[in-house]
């Protein structure tokens, strides 16, 4: 619960004016970064924008880059670069999972195999009695 209350709302509630300020921008800066596609905020029925703190939060991404001198060209590929660090993260997140299990699964077949072989293997009877005498060689093959 507390993790849900960390991540900014997709909730759009911002006007552009109020956004452009908690940014700290002009409104027509953040027409420009929709323009080029860097920022998607949603429409009211009457088609005025509304930006969610996800947006507001983008937006400072945004502005901190531009400061750092990146151009909008280049904002936009740290952007598709993030997002595909992100979708990387995800689907390298559920290979490992999927890897535990495949393991976990594995190793439990491998110990019900080892149990069956240790039921299965009979290991051999000699009811010979061999009468030990010191000095003589051990093996046959030696008295030649």
């Amino acid at each position: 619960m507390a993790e849900r209350a960390q991540r900014p709302s997709d909730r759009a509630v911002f006007v552009i004016s109020v956004a452009a300020e908690l940014v700290g921008v002009h409104p027509q800066t953040l027409r420009i970064y929709e323009r080029e596609g860097l920022v998607h905020p949603k429409r009211t029925t009457s088609n005025s924008r509304r930006y969610s703190e996800r947006d507001i939060e983008r937006l400072r991404e945004i502005q901190e880059l531009t400061r750092k001198g990146v151009n909008l060209a280049g904002v936009r590929r740290v952007i598709e670069l993030r997002q595909e660090i992100d979708r990387l993260a995800a689907q390298m997140a559920q290979l490992q999972t999927e890897l535990a299990a495949q393991r976990r699964r594995h190793r439990e077949e491998l110990d019900r195999a080892q149990r069956a072989a240790r039921r299965e293997l009979v290991l051999p009877y000699s009811s010979a009695i061999v009468l030990y005498q010191p000095g003589e060689p051990d093996l046959p093959d030696a008295m030649s």
